[in-house]
């Protein structure tokens, strides 16, 4: 069933991948959910968004619960971080220029499409993907790793991707973000001490990661040579083209837009608190 979500007719691709670091991560996620209610009413086929941020770590709402938050919060911009907090599951993530994150969203008005398969679906798809370099793609828990979960994506043992999910109105929408250059360790190595600075020795009722930097890594690292977020944006064209599907390049369109900034100020508010006093820049998505 993983592979038949990817046999769509059509897919309509959304690339943001080159808006620069003006483009806010609080963008991305009320995109999505706009999108999401667009699939789900039937007003747009499928869709493939391609996204970059610049310089963010994106917090899970228990990441807010950290005893010493603000601290930690302190920590990631005087690093150079933006700091966001995503309206989906899972814990603190770390996106940059070398980071591609991909989002598949899914009508869910005709069948139900099970947890499991949206997961299936993207792994799927990144195996295939992977396998035009010769890597053999891993799912499963990578303990260490910052944002852990059943879905890790690994090679050799080392982290390079994680997979979420989010619902609304009948769209789905399946996310993975994709460590394609720079050091894995080094991005693990800042949501190490993010934790470090947050938790500061107490006891907590959620169980944080204890992030180990060494079993992280990005795609470039594990295959030995050096790849870009064009040429993955390349490859994962030509992998939805082999499953037979017809793709055409789109953008935000028609009453997405009013949904957008129905959802940008949810998302904007729900940051409120973390964000205080950060200015809100926005970018024609």
């Amino acid at each position: 069933m993983s592979h038949e979500l990817l046999r769509q007719p059509k897919w309509r691709v959304i690339d943001q991948s080159h808006f620069g670091p003006l483009f806010d991560a609080k963008q991305s996620f009320a995109i999505d959910d706009a999108l999401c209610t667009a699939v789900g009413a039937g007003l747009s086929d499928t869709v493939v968004r391609t996204w970059v941020h610049e310089n963010t770590v994106v917090l899970g709402v228990a990441d807010t619960k950290l005893p010493y938050i603000d601290e930690a919060v302190s920590f990631l911009r005087e690093e150079g971080y933006r700091v966001v907090v995503r309206n989906s599951g899972g814990l603190a993530v770390v996106l940059d220029s070398g980071v591609l994150n991909i989002s598949l969203i899914f009508p869910e008005t005709k069948n139900t499409i099970a947890i499991e398969q949206g997961y299936e679906a993207m792994y799927a798809l990144m195996a295939a993907m992977l396998a035009l370099y010769g890597a053999r793609v891993e799912a499963g828990e990578i303990v260490g790793s910052y944002c852990p979960g059943n879905y890790d994506l690994s090679i050799d043992g080392k982290k390079f991707a994680g997979i979420s999910q989010r619902r609304v109105r009948g769209g789905v929408a399946v996310q993975i973000y994709l460590c394609v250059n720079g050091s894995g360790a080094a991005r693990a190595e800042l949501i190490r001490r993010f934790y470090e600075l947050g938790r500061q020795g107490e006891k907590t009722k959620f169980a944080y990661p204890d992030v180990v930097p060494a079993v992280m890594a990005s795609l470039s690292e594990l295959l030995g040579r050096e790849l870009s977020i064009d040429e993955l944006l390349v490859a994962l064209w030509r992998t939805l083209q082999s499953f037979g599907s017809e793709l055409y390049s789109s953008a935000l369109e028609g009453g997405e837009w009013n949904w957008y900034e129905r959802y940008w100020a949810r998302i904007v508010e729900r940051n409120a608190n973390v964000s205080p006093g950060e200015p809100m820049r926005d970018v024609n998505p």
